[in-house]
Order: structure tokens, then C-alpha cells, then sequence
């Protein structure tokens, strides 16, 4: 039989559990984030692009991240993060209720008369290191008039966090650097996913809207990797049918691992954008791929079904930690009382 001391030992420790649980982290919220954005004019700033401007040039890690709170609302707006502004966490309150977003489209006419081109149209654009995405639909409504970015990432060690990226042709450029996404849905149909930087992507949805290509990786020749999707899904709009990337330049890398890749996903899987000598040297690579989309027997001969040993080389850790140790899942949080 249990003593009376026993039995409160029992409940101290079920309060302190309960208070670890409940009134911590309520606790924690309630405490401010550094500027907050609100289209109504509830919070410090009216728009995106003043509470990223009026952030502090951190240049080295101080061990405290500028964190701006975007409020529920569709900012319509053009926004650039310039190479000073490190250290900064853009959280907004959920994807499906936050929405940055623009039209710019690289065909339409700069101020000298010629199509702006493809680099000059995101509606985001990510110059500094260091800087995390959460919560947020950041979208280009351009839709079929060609390539149109919705996010450019430049910088290294970004985190991109419960987001949607929506566009049509070339939706996310990872231009350079190491990027680290995780529970994001990314959706296009040509190209969607491209540039020369190592970016790896954990549980992510992607989703073909129109015929294409997945991705589109230019990755360098010296780099050890370029793109690796983890445990992600893939979908479609229905009928449409997609490649799961074309070599924008020679040696491109793109890897899935534990995939779900639905019908949506073509036989042969891969496409040598019509350049024979890319498939001497593109590493296009799958391991356990499910699904009706995921059989290998139709797969082009120049891709590659990995061994187990083969797949144990691509982890977070290998992929991304780079001379410097990055490791995006142990990072702090983002908002006071909020995991990573």
C-alpha cells in the first residue's frame, strides 16, 4: 500500500508535468516577437517588406534571432532580403491564412523596354545567411506566361519551415548556398524546383499543376550534393503527368529517398533535356520509392536504384553540416515557446 507521501510525490509530479505541458508554453507565446506585421495596422508595420527594411544588420550570431510575426492577411508586395540582414526568422501565423505574394512574370518590360527575365521576378528574395521561413504561403499568380519565381534563395543556412510555394513555371530558384525545407508544399509544372544549391527536403509535398519536370538542378561540378527529398509525397493535378527532373546544367544531383510518388509520376522518370552528354555525368538517384508511380522498370537506364549502402551517405548531417557543422533540426526557435 502506497504512503501519504507517496501519493503527493505522485501528484507533485503530475502537476509539474502538467504545468511543463500546458501553462509553459502558453507562457512562452504570450511573449512579444520583435516587430509584428498586420495589414489592418494592428501591429508595427503595414507591410512585409518596412519590417524586414527596419530589422538590425546582425553580422555575427549574438545568440538572439530578430523574429517578425506576420499576421493573419495576403500582402501584396515585392520583398528583398539584402546580404546584411542575417539572424532573422519571418514567422507568419499559419500558411493557409498568411499569403505574400506578386505577379512578375520574365517576360514583362523593365524600365528599358526589354523582358525583365526570369532572376529578377520573385516575389521573395533571400540574400542573407542565416535567415528562416515559417508559416507562410509565399505564392507568384503569374500563372502560364513563363518563368515566374515565388521564392529566391541566395543565402546560406535557411530554413523554410511549414510553407506553401505556389507558382507556375520555375517556383523555387536555390540558386546557392545550403537550404534545409521541412513540411512545405511546393507546387508548379515546368521546372519548379532549380538552381545550383545543395537543399535537402524533409516530409514535403510536391505537387505537378501542369506537365513538366519536378526539378531542374544546375548543380556545380565540385559540389558534393545537390537536391535529396525525404520521406516527401508526390501529386498532381489530375492527369497531368511529370518527370522528376531534367539536368539544367552537366553534373546535376537530385536524390529521393523513401518517397510516396503517385500515378503522376512518369515511367521513365527522368528526361536528359535533350542533351545525350548530361547522362554521363547528372546523378539521379532513387531508394524505396512507393507508390503507383514509384516501379523502376521503365526508369531511363542512366538513373540509378540505390543500394541501402548507397542511401546511408545521404543524411541531414553529411548533406548539409558543411565545414561549419550546420544542423537545421537542432536550431532554436523561431518564436518564444515553438519547436523548429
Amino acid at each position: 500500500m502506497r504512503t501519504a507521501p507517496d501519493s503527493l510525490c505522485i501528484l507533485a509530479r503530475w502537476a509539474s508535468f502538467l504545468v511543463a505541458v500546458f501553462l509553459a508554453p502558453l507562457a512562452a507565446l504570450a511573449a512579444a516577437p520583435d516587430a509584428t506585421v498586420s495589414a489592418d495596422g494592428a501591429g508595427d508595420f503595414t507591410t512585409i517588406r518596412a519590417a524586414i527594411d527596419a530589422a538590425p544588420q546582425i553580422c555575427r550570431d549574438d545568440g538572439h534571432r530578430w523574429v517578425i510575426l506576420v499576421k493573419p492577411g495576403t500582402y501584396r508586395e515585392l520583398v528583398y532580403v539584402q546580404r546584411e540582414k542575417r539572424f532573422i526568422d519571418l514567422v507568419g501565423a499559419e500558411a493557409d491564412t498568411t499569403v505574400l505574394a506578386y505577379d512578375l512574370s520574365s517576360n514583362l518590360p523593365g524600365a528599358d523596354g526589354k523582358p525583365i527575365g526570369t532572376f529578377r521576378t520573385p516575389t521573395l528574395s533571400v540574400d542573407a545567411d542565416d535567415f528562416t521561413i515559417e508559416n507562410l504561403t509565399i505564392a507568384n499568380t503569374a500563372g502560364q506566361k513563363g518563368p515566374a519565381l515565388a521564392l529566391r534563395l541566395d543565402g546560406d543556412r535557411i530554413a523554410v519551415r511549414h510553407c506553401h510555394l505556389t507558382g507556375w513555371q520555375d517556383t523555387l530558384l536555390v540558386n546557392r548556398g545550403r537550404h534545409y525545407f521541412e513540411d512545405c508544399t511546393i507546387e508548379g509544372a515546368a521546372d519548379f524546383i532549380f538552381g545550383g544549391a545543395t537543399a535537402w527536403f524533409e516530409r514535403c509535398h510536391l505537387r505537378a499543376v501542369g506537365g513538366g519536370y519536378l526539378t531542374a538542378a544546375s548543380t556545380p561540378d565540385f559540389q558534393s550534393f545537390g537536391y535529396v527529398f525525404d520521406h516527401c509525397d508526390i501529386t498532381s493535378a489530375p492527369g497531368v503527368k511529370t518527370y522528376l527532373g531534367r539536368p539544367w546544367r552537366d553534373f546535376a544531383q537530385v536524390i529521393f529517398l523513401h518517397t510516396n510518388m503517385s500515378e503522376a509520376v512518369r515511367p521513365e522518370g527522368w528526361h536528359n533535356w535533350n542533351k545525350p552528354a548530361a547522362q554521363k555525368t547528372a546523378v539521379y538517384g532513387e531508394f524505396d520509392s512507393t507508390g503507383p508511380g514509384a516501379p523502376h522498370g521503365g526508369r531511363v537506364p542512366w538513373s540509378r536504384q540505390l543500394t541501402a549502402t548507397d542511401a546511408a551517405r545521404y543524411t541531414i548531417e553529411n548533406v548539409l553540416s558543411g565545414t561549419d557543422h550546420w544542423n537545421p533540426t537542432a536550431g532554436p526557435a523561431t518564436m518564444p515557446g515553438q519547436s523548429p
